[in-house]
């Protein structure tokens, strides 16, 4: 149940981590992301989340759906608690080390909570990707989001408008891009590992056993990765160079912002791009929508 408006929906899967921050049970939680699992219970649930590039913090011991797009990330009710929730868990992971020893390279010595700054977006050059974030969105959301706008020209940002993902049309559609196909044949091969890897579990063996109880049919139907789906994985990232990379990149980006997560967070997701979702002050009782999403 949303803690704010009982009917509104949680999103998921990580509902019950947001769910847990909002209604003052816990103080922080950890969330799984493969496609907004963190960016969208924080949005519909109104806390802050987290999610950290694919492979800066260990996916040890979490039941997997793609190593592309898999990570684990804090969700908790300010930025300050999500940094230090980050730094706890950030780094290499001998279980997890094809991915976490590539990212732990570019964590800085000390950790995250030293940028901890009010003035930290000073001077910072933030893209603004309206088209078509705001095709959906109702009015007051979309007057929320300019008010956010409007705080961060007046606290020193350097905001850079009406920009555009190239193919933001393909990659926002999981069956155009090929991510969907994809996820169902990664989820296959990786959740088979993960069951091998458990010491007593009654469907330890295999998807195929879980069918029946999870209804995991479609993942099950696959042959795991072949040409089709090594085309898939070149396709995605070349989506995600010549659109998301391509624009930070043009514009001498520090971040891009967006309304709402429900479209940014396919473009972070494909790329295993980090992002962060920052509810509005003093609206928490409204229930969802209200805040913005910093990608990059």
């Amino acid at each position: 149940m949303n803690p704010y408006v009982a009917w509104a929906d949680t999103c998921g899967s990580s509902s019950g981590s947001a769910i847990s921050v909002a209604a003052n049970m816990v103080s922080v939680s950890l969330g799984s992301e493969t496609h907004g699992s963190v960016l969208c219970p924080a949005d519909y649930n109104s806390v802050v989340g987290f999610k950290p590039t694919v492979g800066l913090t260990s996916r040890a011991g979490v039941i997997p759906i793609s190593s592309r797009q898999d990570t684990i990330g804090p969700i908790a009710r300010t930025v300050a608690d999500a940094v230090y929730l980050l730094d706890a868990i950030m780094g290499f992971d001998p279980r997890d080390s094809e991915a976490t020893s590539e990212a732990a390279k570019f964590i800085p010595e000390g950790g995250y909570k030293q940028f901890l700054n009010e003035d930290g977006i000073r001077g910072k050059r933030l893209g603004v990707v309206r088209n078509p974030f705001l095709v959906s969105l109702n009015g007051s959301i979309v007057a929320a989001f300019e008010s956010h706008l409007d705080i961060l020209r007046a606290r020193g940002a350097t905001i850079i408008d009406d920009l555009e993902v190239q193919d933001i049309d393909i990659i926002s559609d999981p069956n155009r891009s090929g991510e969907f196909m994809l996820l169902l044949a990664e989820f296959k091969s990786s959740i088979n590992e993960y069951l091998k890897e458990l010491a007593i579990s009654p469907v330890r063996k295999s998807l195929k056993s879980m069918v029946r109880k999870l209804l995991y049919i479609e993942s099950e139907k696959t042959n795991g990765i072949g040409e089709e789906e090594r085309k898939a994985i070149e396709y995605l990232d070349k989506l995600s160079r010549d659109g998301f990379e391509k624009l930070m990149a043009d514009h001498k980006l520090d971040a891009l912002t967006a309304p709402g997560i429900s479209l940014a967070m396919t473009v972070l997701a494909i790329g295993g791009y980090p992002g962060i979702y920052l509810c509005q002050p003093g609206t928490k009782a409204m229930g969802s929508h209200l805040g913005y999403v910093l990608e990059g």
